[in-house]
């Protein structure tokens, strides 16, 4: 069964990995710094929550099997397209935007218990189920990215 966001124990391990960074952790691969990646999982989780709407995009990626594919099996690719919106955000100070993403970790983990999901901007409809992994799978991809 794949990891997800639901799962308490996966959120507290994000939790710490992202202790283990400082705002000098440099990315194994990308343009992205440590506080602007910070600053992308923040905003990343705000659109999850609704808290943030982003352009929805008619892409193939919207469909089955694709979306499968790409939520549940295959590696999310080093420097991906993303949403113009979950980059716009300035980092702050380092300590702010680590809390910022502690709290909306804590916040939209305990959130969201029926099937009322916003729309992903590229996946189209998704279940409560494929956002837990998805969120779950680009923390995951984010923090690799950083050594975390």
């Amino acid at each position: 069964m794949k990891k997800t966001f639901w799962d308490a124990e996966a959120r507290d391990a994000a939790l710490a990995r992202i202790d283990r960074l400082t705002d000098a952790t440099k990315p194994a691969w990308g343009k992205m710094t440590a506080d602007r990646m910070l600053a992308h999982l923040a905003e990343s989780m705000k659109m999850a929550t609704g808290e943030l709407r982003c352009e929805s995009k008619k892409l193939p990626i919207r469909y089955f099997p694709l979306k499968q594919l790409i939520i549940y099996v295959a590696p999310f690719p080093k420097s991906a397209p993303t949403a113009p919106e979950l980059l716009a955000r300035q980092p702050r100070e380092w300590a702010h935007d680590v809390s910022d993403v502690q709290d909306l970790l804590a916040r939209a983990g305990s959130a969201r218990t029926t099937e009322a999901w916003p729309e992903h901007p590229a996946f189209g409809r998704l279940s409560k189920r494929a956002w837990g992994v998805l969120i779950y799978r680009h923390m995951d991809h984010h923090l690799k990215q950083f050594g975390a």
